[in-house]
Order: C-alpha cells, then structure tokens, then sequence
C-alpha cells in the first residue's frame, strides 16, 4: 500500500531495478550456508567484497565492448565470483534430483553463457547507477550487507546483498531487492521453463544455450 508522502513506484521503475540488479544476483549468487557451519567472514570483508565486485561490473560496462565480447566478460565475472555447480543445482531446484550428472554438466554450462548474454545484453543502461554500502551485520551463518543504490531518474532503494565463505572463498549467494528474494525469483524462472517443457531438461539445456 502507498503511503500518503512517500513517491509511487511505478512498474517501469519496478521492471528496471528487477532487470539490473536481478542481472548481478544471477552473476553472483552461490549457496546458502550449512547451519552450524563457522563463519570466518568478517563484516568489513564482505563489504569489501561486495565493492570489489560493483567495480568489476562497472569495469565491464565502461570496457566499451559489445555483444559476444562483453558477455564473455560477465561470464568470466560469473566464475570468479560464484560457485558455478551448486547455483545452477539449486536454480533447477526439483528437477536437479532426476538429472544425471551429464545433464547437471551440460545445464551448469548453458545455464552459465545463458545469464552472460541476458543480463550482459541490458547492464550496459544502467552504467550510471551507484551503490553505497551503509552498514553490514551478521545473520545466521552468513552476513548481510546493506547498501543503498542510486539509479538515474530513480528515487534511492535498498539493497540487501548476502555474503559467505562456504565455499572457501567470500561469494554472494543472494541480494534482497526492496523485499524481492531474486536467488527466488531466478529459480522460479527456470522452473517455469522446466514446466514448459515437461521437465525434458535435454529440450531445457538446448534451448538455454541460444537463449538471452
């Protein structure tokens, strides 16, 4: 509900946030934490992390590349910053039980160009926007980042980025948009497009690999 004082939201500037910071979920999300799992991550690393990570992107959108060059450079950005096997398990969710490893192989792999090219395709109109990380605290076995972005002809929102060490390495595993979980939001999407297909995830991997 709108409250009395505060701007509307309207769809586009809805759609526009989801597109772009959806974009960097997608680029950077891992795995949650196993409960109980220590955390040696402190809260200045991975605010650190987290501003290291906007200024790779930054660095690829300003590369002044275009098409297959700049996807492969999120693509790269992708493997640096995520454990690459277990995102894709868990954005196919379900449907990763019934799959053999070769499937989870050639999923993982279409999976990964597939959010190169999407989001690769559309970072390039929001180059100008910036974020400022404000705070970070820890939850459970992970650490929440809070930040606030600044998008051209926007008003400011929160972003919630959260960050762990599980895998070895400090990597996100997933970003609070204004409340919308987009780690969610992604394995929703895939899951949609499983259904479309009956679950054939052969039909799946093929089409993901043309797709943007």
């Amino acid at each position: 509900m709108h409250r009395p004082g505060t701007p509307m939201k309207t769809p586009m500037r809805s759609d526009r946030r989801r597109v772009l910071l959806g974009g960097a979920a997608a680029l950077f999300a891992a795995t949650v934490l196993r409960p109980g799992m220590a955390l040696a991550l402190t809260e200045d690393q991975a605010k650190a992390l987290i501003g290291k990570a906007v200024d790779d992107v930054n660095a690829a959108i300003a590369s002044g590349k275009t098409g297959p060059a700049l996807y492969a450079m999120f693509e790269d950005l992708y493997m640096q910053y995520a454990d690459v096997p277990t995102i894709a398990r868990s954005v196919l969710g379900t449907a990763s039980r019934s799959a053999t490893p070769a499937q989870m192989q050639a999923f993982t792999l279409a999976f990964r160009g597939y959010v190169s090219r999407k989001y690769g395709k559309r970072f390039r109109e929001f180059s100008a926007t910036r974020f400022e990380v404000v705070g970070a605290r820890k939850v459970k076995s992970f650490i929440e980042v809070k930040s606030i972005a600044y998008m051209p002809g926007e008003e400011p929102f929160e972003v919630l980025w959260h960050v762990s060490d599980k895998s070895g390495k400090s990597l996100f595993f997933n970003m609070i948009i204004e409340g919308v979980n987009m780690l969610a939001a992604e394995r929703t999407e895939i899951g949609a497009m499983v259904d479309a297909r009956h679950g054939n995830l052969d039909a799946l991997i093929a089409d993901l690999k043309t797709a943007e």
